[in-house]
């Protein structure tokens, strides 16, 4: 996700100057994993399409208190995880986080590429169908994990970040980071086996 430091500080001076056209190049070159990672988060495409641009909106205003002292990239996804901690608190008090939009999510963002892309074998129709659902069922458990583990799990095991960015986004001490991790895969995979055995059932 992250732009080579040079091209980053370069754009970042631009960004400053509230050149526009800087702000659209921001927006192609991190829209994509903004909006895989809001859409993880919140479940929903509607909703991670109108925060994804929130993101951005607050990313531009927000760009002259960036200090540098971490990529650009950790600070876009810092403010892009607050945003969906608000989002979240807001759609639970309205009652509107039914997340139903989850038979979309990994045919438009799938599982574990949002590093490496969508290339990738062929794969014969029964099982692109059978791999289809067990995304569903992952997407589901995901969604089921108390907030702040599932914002470390998809943080480390979706977008593939180090733990010191993690770190860094959530501003959770190592240890925490750590132990939410190991948690939330806890949790994920009984939620998974126990969704798969009432498949099979």
């Amino acid at each position: 996700m992250a732009l080579p430091d040079e091209l980053e500080s370069k754009l970042v001076e631009r960004l400053v100057a509230r050149d526009e056209r800087a702000f659209n190049e921001l927006v192609r070159a991190y829209q994509r994993r903004v909006f895989a990672l809001v859409l993880r988060m919140l479940g929903n495409a509607a909703e991670a399409e109108d925060l994804a641009q929130e993101v951005f909106v607050q990313v531009f205003k927000a760009i002259g208190t960036f200090r540098g002292e971490s990529k650009l990239s950790t600070w876009i996804y810092r403010i892009a995880i607050n945003l969906c901690k608000n989002r979240t608190k807001y759609l639970r008090v309205r009652h509107t986080d039914e997340q139903d939009e989850l038979a979309e999510i990994d045919e438009r963002v799938p599982l574990g590429t949002a590093r490496r892309g969508n290339v990738g074998a062929v794969e014969r129709p029964d099982e692109m169908m059978a791999g289809k659902q067990v995304e569903a069922i992952v997407q589901r458990a995901i969604l089921e994990l108390e907030p702040s583990f599932r914002e470390c799990l998809v943080l480390r095991d979706v977008e593939e970040l180090s733990y010191e960015e993690i770190e860094e986004i959530t501003g959770l001490p190592a240890g925490t980071v750590k132990s939410r991790i190991h948690r939330a895969r806890g949790l994920l995979r009984e939620a998974v086996e126990r969704a798969l055995g009432e498949k099979i059932r």
